[in-house]
């Protein structure tokens, strides 16, 4: 089987694409891959470290006022459909997956024309301008929340989750909280703001930190390279030992697997991994956002039981303390709130994208 995945920009939509590929070497060991991604995007320095043949297309999306340089994103959208079909011709698929950002876009499009089966992954509740223009022409739509299905012909539709879920379900418990500083018997608060950090997070955690005495958890704080050097010199914590601050976490997953609460924004992908773990959480989404999609993916998981939302505007070290005592100091609530994470997440949903994929193929 040879499969061709694309998708940029962001780690949301690169990082379903490398579980799922993890996940087909683990079934199929003779599959061959291919990935095409942006030559400005985050998949340049993330794609390359896996061995997987590396293709980039220049593409750029399109300005929301008018503007020339949509001109250009024009001329480089039918630039790179021309060039795609020249690798897709050169490594002649059986599928191709796309997962998001403007250079999906050029390619599924390119393989659509070509005949050759396609499916997109959408990771949000609300689909982005890429795949609501590639739905029409896709065999396949894989979407991982049910809210997404209003935006899709329902016949192309299929519920099958976030393939980082199954990446991290079986993620064990183990001493890794002690790297950090911290107890591996205790209780404990993760909270991040991605990789590199959110400026309103980052002011209602040290608040928060600042007034923070409770013997009866410990919090692990990933603050992002930006605000590191700052929150460091605000909090002392050599006064706190069961407070840790940290750059940036590589084992996330892992962590996670460690931890009682995560607090944090509502991308796609973190939700995908904490709920896999049953883990509760206190969602903060962006509003930075396209669509104001996170708030959208929050609120499908408080209307489930799982999390609880506090908008960013209303984010604050005293509603974000409230927030966290709520929980931890609810053995109840919190066993409510993990039920419920654990029933929202698909930890099988590389499984299921691949039952998909055989699914286009025997076409």
């Amino acid at each position: 089987m040879k499969i061709l995945v694309t998708g940029g920009g962001t780690g949301g939509h690169i990082y379903p694409a490398l579980a799922f590929v993890n996940y087909v070497k683990s079934q199929d060991q003779d599959a061959e891959f291919m990935y095409v991604g942006a030559k400005r995007g985050l998949e340049n320095k993330i794609v390359p470290e896996t061995g997987i043949p590396f293709h980039t297309l220049e593409i750029q999306g399109f300005k929301r006022k008018l503007s020339f340089d949509n001109v250009k994103t024009v001329q480089l959208f039918l630039q790179s459909i021309r060039q795609a079909k020249k690798i897709l011709k050169d490594f002649q698929p059986d599928v191709v997956i796309g997962t998001g950002g403007y250079v999906s876009g050029a390619v599924v499009y390119a393989a659509a024309k070509l005949n050759i089966p396609t499916i997109i992954h959408e990771q949000n509740s609300v689909p982005g301008i890429t795949n609501k223009f590639l739905s029409r022409y896709v065999n396949k739509i894989a979407l991982s929340f049910q809210d997404a299905a209003q935006f899709f012909p329902e016949e192309k539709s299929s519920l099958i989750g976030n393939p980082r879920a199954q990446e991290v379900a079986d993620t064990p418990k183990s001493t890794i909280l002690a790297n950090f500083g911290l107890a591996t018997d205790k209780k404990t608060v993760l909270i991040f703001g991605g990789s590199q950090g959110a400026l309103k997070l980052n002011e209602a955690v040290m608040e928060f930190l600042e007034n923070f005495d409770d013997d009866n958890y410990q919090v692990l704080y990933a603050s992002g390279d930006r605000y590191y050097e700052q929150i460091k010199s605000q909090v002392d914590v050599t006064k706190q030992s069961n407070v840790s601050i940290q750059p940036y976490i590589r084992q996330m997953a892992e962590v996670m697997a460690n931890s009682d609460l995560l607090v944090g924004r509502a991308g796609a992908t973190s939700i995908a991994e904490f709920t896999a773990l049953g883990l509760p959480a206190i969602l903060i989404p962006s509003p930075y956002v396209t669509n104001d999609h996170q708030t959208k993916n929050a609120q499908s998981l408080v209307n489930a039981g799982a999390a609880k939302m506090i908008a960013d505007s209303e984010l604050t070290g005293e509603s974000l303390g409230t927030a966290i005592t709520e929980i931890m100091k609810n053995e109840t609530v919190q066993q409510q709130m993990s039920k419920a994470s654990k029933e929202q997440g698909m930890p099988d949903a590389s499984k299921r994208l691949y039952e998909l994929v055989q699914t286009v193929i025997k076409k």
